[in-house]
């Protein structure tokens, strides 16, 4: 999972869904919290983690197996699929970024190959698809949507409680690990952000004419 950076970006993207137009709103109301990471920064990650994992919840409750094994072509996800793939990737990514914090700062000596916002639009833009690959395209590891997304959330009620609590200088520490150099804040975002793609990703199979009724 990276994102395209050679990808043109607009400021104000159509379609932004309604809960990330609030992001800015919200970090008005941020609460005081231990340096190094900035207020903001804090915030901002705090929200969308909050925003995409209870997303990805609503996506799929209620869904029957047949819609949660539907799909619209042979080359496609089903729902399912989709959220295991999250299950299985998400604790991949985590072990990275903490990894990554464990190496000395760098980003003095480095510059990040993208703004936040195109870590932002990495999650909107599904014009742009990507390969999956990495071990991550293993789709079926979980073949219970319950357990698939037990799973995803243990991992995000985590990845949360880091957000809200650590004193880790994200945006010292490089983040190399799929490509060109972000900071590991940026990394952190993209993991929420990425989800964000999965969610529409739901949306589109949702839509598709042919998703059963029930």
């Amino acid at each position: 999972m990276s994102i395209a950076l050679n990808t043109p970006r607009r400021n104000t993207p159509r379609g932004l869904p309604l809960a990330a137009l609030t992001l800015t709103a919200c970090l008005l109301a941020a609460p005081l919290f231990a340096a190094p990471m900035t207020d903001t920064d804090r915030e901002h990650l705090l929200v969308h983690f909050e925003m995409t994992t209870q997303m990805v919840a609503e996506q799929v409750r209620g869904l029957s197996p047949a819609q949660l094994e539907y799909k619209a072509s042979p080359d496609r996800w089903t729902i399912r699929q989709v959220v295991s793939h999250l299950a299985v990737a998400e604790p991949d990514y985590w072990r990275e970024i903490q990894k990554a914090l464990k190496a000395a700062p760098d980003m003095k000596q480095k510059k990040s190959a993208a703004n936040d916002a195109d870590i932002m639009w990495y999650g909107i833009d599904r014009v742009v698809h990507t390969k999956t690959g990495g071990g991550h395209e293993k789709v079926d590891t979980y073949k219970d949507m319950g357990e698939a997304l037990a799973k995803f959330q243990a991992l995000r009620g985590t990845m949360i409680q880091y957000i809200k609590t650590t004193t880790d200088d994200l945006r010292a520490h490089s983040f190399g690990e799929y490509g060109e150099v972000i900071d590991c804040w940026q990394w952190m975002l993209e993991i929420s952000t990425h989800a964000e793609r999965h969610i529409q990703q739901i949306r589109e199979i949702k839509n598709d004419p042919n998703f059963p009724k029930k």
